[in-house]
C-alpha cells in the first residue's frame, strides 16, 4: 500500500510525485483516489497510455495528461516561483525527455522554454538561439548519441548547466550509457548530470538550485 508523503512539500519545497510505471492499474486507482480525497496535487510521472485509458473515464477526467511526457498533474500546479529555465534539447527524438523536464517544472511553478532541436550536427541552430539561452538562469541539456550538447553548452552559457543524457542512438550509443560517460567526462566546468532518460530529476534539481537563490535574495533584502 503506497502511502503518500504529504510533508513533503513543507520540508524541501517539492512533493511527491507518483511513478507509474511499474504500478499495477488496480494500485494506481487507490493511489488516486487517497489524493484526491486528500484534496491533493500531485505529478504522476511515467504514465503510458495504456494505464491512463485503463483509469476509470471519472478518474481520468480529474488528470490533466499529457501523453508525450507520459505525465500527468492532478490539481493545481503549485505557486508560481522566482526564476526560468531553459530545456535545450539536441533533437526531436529526446522530445519526451524535455516534455518531462517541462511538465515537472510547470507543475513545480517554474517558468520554462523548450528549445528542441539545436544540438551539434545542426550548429548553426544552437548558435541562433544562444542569446535567446543566456537570459536563463538554469539551462537543461537533453541530448543522446554522444551528448556532446552537453559540452559545447557547458563551453557558452554561464547559467548551471544540468544534462539529462537520454537512451537515443544508434550501436553503442543505444541505452544511452555512451551519453552519460559523455557527460560525466565533459571538459566543460561544472556541468550537473542526472541519471539516463531522467527529466522529472533534472527538473527538481534545477527546483533545488532556483529555491537556493530565492533564500539568498531573501537574505540580501533582510540584510539591507
Amino acid at each position: 500500500m503506497h502511502v503518500h508523503d504529504y510533508d513533503r512539500l513543507a520540508r524541501i519545497g517539492m512533493p511527491e510525485a507518483v511513478l507509474c510505471s511499474a504500478k499495477s492499474d488496480a494500485q494506481l486507482l487507490v493511489i488516486i483516489d487517497d489524493l484526491v480525497a486528500s484534496d491533493a496535487s500531485c505529478l504522476l510521472t511515467r504514465l503510458s497510455s495504456a494505464q491512463y485509458g485503463a483509469l476509470a473515464p471519472a478518474v481520468a477526467a480529474k488528470l490533466d495528461y499529457d501523453q508525450i511526457s507520459q505525465t500527468a498533474i492532478l490539481g493545481q500546479a503549485l505557486a508560481l516561483r522566482p526564476g526560468r529555465v531553459a530545456i535545450a534539447a539536441a533533437g526531436t527524438s529526446d522530445q519526451r525527455v524535455a516534455a518531462e523536464v517541462a511538465r515537472t517544472l510547470t507543475f513545480s511553478g517554474i517558468e520554462n522554454e523548450q528549445f528542441i532541436d539545436i544540438g551539434v550536427a545542426g550548429l548553426w541552430r544552437l548558435e541562433q538561439r544562444l542569446d535567446e539561452l543566456r537570459t536563463f538562469d538554469v539551462v537543461i541539456a537533453v541530448a543522446g548519441m554522444d551528448a556532446a550538447l552537453v559540452s559545447v553548452l557547458g563551453g557558452l552559457v554561464a547559467a548551471p548547466i544540468i544534462a539529462v543524457p537520454t537512451s537515443v542512438g544508434y550501436g553503442v550509443a543505444a541505452g544511452g550509457t555512451t551519453a552519460l560517460n559523455s557527460a560525466l567526462a565533459s571538459c566543460a566546468q561544472g556541468v550537473t548530470v542526472v541519471n539516463i532518460d531522467n527529466g522529472f530529476g533534472a527538473a527538481c534539481a534545477a527546483v533545488r538550485l532556483l529555491g537556493l537563490v530565492q533564500v539568498s535574495n531573501a537574505e540580501s533584502v533582510d540584510r539591507t
